[in-house]
């Protein structure tokens, strides 16, 4: 019996180089999902995880013989979900409303193999405090282009991206926190290549 593939749901570039620094073999196709619309009293912590299950079922009917993984990341000011900037003006206003505080950055995982009906959900949650940032500073940021497809408007990755301090799992700030996607991965028989 043929092993099955894994197929990342994700366009993300981040995400894409996590697995393949971990060794892992994919095809990434990305599940057009509607990020924006969920019920409207949903907790930050359960929106990432409807919408990561969403992303691994959109794929799931094409590759029914193969493992799905699909990740959501948002960014959570208290019950506030900070998605992906829509435009430069979006990441200013969400720089500006993080700057000097802690927020929250949570990933839903999914993996999906649907003919085995297999199904797996997980979240992780980090904290990160940044630090203070002038005006001139967000500016310079937002001008770069680095906010672009960032939950939040940042990257933990980025040449500068204001952090001080972050408790728990530095990948899933990235956008794929992968001690949990390993393990399931390793449930549904995926593992690295190397």
């Amino acid at each position: 019996m043929e092993s099955p593939r894994l197929i990342l749901a994700s366009q993300s570039p981040r995400r894409r180089s996590l697995l393949q620094q971990a060794g892992f073999q994919f095809v990434a196709e990305p599940a057009h999902v509607d990020e924006e619309t969920y019920p409207s009293e949903s907790l930050p912590s359960d929106v990432a995880l409807l919408l990561a299950k969403r992303k691994a079922e959109a794929l799931a009917p094409k590759y029914p013989k193969d493992v799905i993984l699909a990740a959501d990341t948002v960014v959570a000011f208290g019950d506030s979900i900070l998605g992906k900037p829509k435009d430069a003006a979006d990441a200013r206003r969400m720089l500006k409303l993080l700057a000097g505080t802690t927020h929250i950055v949570i990933t839903g995982v999914a993996v999906v193999l649907a003919n085995t009906k297999f199904e797996r959900v997980k979240r992780v949650m980090s904290s990160v405090r940044m630090r203070f940032l002038t005006p001139h500073e967000i500016d310079r940021y937002v001008e770069g282009g680095d906010w672009e497809g960032k939950a939040g408007g940042y990257g933990i990755q980025d040449h500068d991206p204001f952090v001080k301090r972050i408790h728990g799992c530095h990948t899933n700030i990235v956008g794929l926190p992968m001690t949990t996607t390993k393990v399931l991965l390793a449930a549904a028989g995926i593992y690295p290549k190397v």
